[in-house]
């Protein structure tokens, strides 16, 4: 390959071409990214930054002094694929033709159709927006989180710790009970209520109010919740719109291999956008988590590299990690596998604890609360674990 294009210049297209040059590549390498940043860190934007207390230069991900020896292409999106003729199409008119090319382009924020207009309400996925978010908030006073996600838990917390009045509501029965489960999602839930944050589960948004500004969240009881600032933390769907009418085989994301390579040879699939077969499960997997881009980059570019035949690594279980107030989460698994849970070390809903979930006597998944030394033993057992099906 004399080029290769990374269409994504965040986490994973970074990472990804990282590993191109640790693998051998010595061509020519072009890395396109639809903001004008360089690549930064996207998890303390909820937190840190949002808070005040990171600068943007703190989130830079690039090593001082690191040369990649690339050419970036910045503030420009893709805008259509070519497989035949390898061409990347972008939106200022101009094309990068490559030999590979790696799809990174991540994914973007569900907004509410009545937001649109309206200011005051934010989704939270980039500097940008984060930049925006922190302006509101320093101005405002009350805030309505709309989604009970990792961003709006984060949010949610980071505002409380601001001052701010804080409403976060949550469509299921309690914040991130899609991941932890209904029991330590509870345990989650008590504790921003401690902290002062009024919770709403169970609730559905009818609409939002106000003429040129937010002023409000109506709620389909009619119940209305005011709002200097809202921000929507409903998920996020994979940004492969631009790969329409490629050839490419899409579903929820890109759909990969287990080792990242497309449906069309010399093109491979990494980060949020990149839907992987997962072999012990029989289905395709998105896995939108910090962790997911960093230990799957260096697959995909070894896929790319060797035409396809690169063997795919053992698959590891999910890791995810948050802070909330002063209170450090860890989870590794999926509590979807699991039968039972049980806390094996100290208190829910004292803040501090440690449980784990089993498939009859098999650990599946662990979650902790301040518990970071154990959870990394337990983290190390679960990662080592043999693979097993069911």
């Amino acid at each position: 390959m004399n080029t290769i294009c990374v269409v994504g210049a965040s986490l994973a297209g970074l990472l990804t071409a990282r590993a191109l040059r640790a693998q051998g590549y010595r061509g020519r390498l072009v890395l396109v990214g639809d903001e004008r940043h360089r690549p930064y860190d996207r998890p303390p934007l909820s937190k840190d930054f949002l808070r005040g207390d990171l600068a943007e230069a703190d989130l830079a991900l690039e090593g001082e002094g690191e040369e990649l020896d690339a050419q970036w292409r910045l503030g420009v999106a893709a805008v259509a694929l070519d497989p035949v003729e390898r061409r990347v199409e972008l939106s200022d008119g101009t094309s990068v033709r490559a030999d590979g090319i790696v799809i990174a382009t991540g994914a973007t924020a569900r907004r509410l159709p009545a937001a649109r207009h309206l200011a005051g309400v934010h989704t939270l996925r980039t500097l940008d927006d984060a930049r925006s978010l922190r302006a509101d908030l320093a101005a405002g006073r009350r805030l309505v989180v709309i989604g009970g996600g990792f961003v709006g838990a984060e949010v949610a917390a980071t505002a409380r710790d601001l001052g701010l009045d804080v409403t976060l509501v949550e469509s299921g029965p309690a914040p991130l009970a899609r991941v932890v489960g209904v029991p330590m999602a509870e345990a989650l839930a008590a504790l921003h209520e401690r902290r002062g944050v009024r919770l709403l589960s169970g609730t559905v948004v009818s609409g939002l109010t106000g003429a040129d500004r937010v002023d409000g969240v109506r709620l389909a009881d009619g119940t209305h919740l005011p709002a200097d600032v809202v921000v929507v933390g409903i998920g996020a769907v994979p940004a492969i719109d631009w790969l329409r009418g490629s050839g490419l085989d899409l579903g929820d994301g890109v759909l990969c291999d287990e080792a990242g390579g497309t449906s069309v040879p010399g093109i491979v699939a990494v980060g949020d956008c990149a839907a992987w077969f997962d072999p012990v499960r029989g289905r395709h997997d998105r896995i939108e988590h910090w962790t997911g881009a960093r230990q799957r980059a260096s697959v995909a570019a070894a896929t790319l590299l060797s035409g396809g035949t690169a063997r795919a690594e053992a698959r590891r279980p999910a890791y995810i990690w948050s802070d909330q107030f002063d209170v450090k989460i860890q989870f590794i698994g999926d509590a979807a596998d699991a039968d039972t849970v049980s806390v094996e070390e100290g208190d829910p809903f004292g803040h501090s604890f440690l449980a784990v979930y089993r498939q009859g006597e098999r650990p599946v998944a662990v979650l902790g609360l301040n518990q970071v030394r154990l959870f990394t033993r337990w983290r190390r057992q679960l990662e080592t674990a043999p693979v097993q099906v069911g």
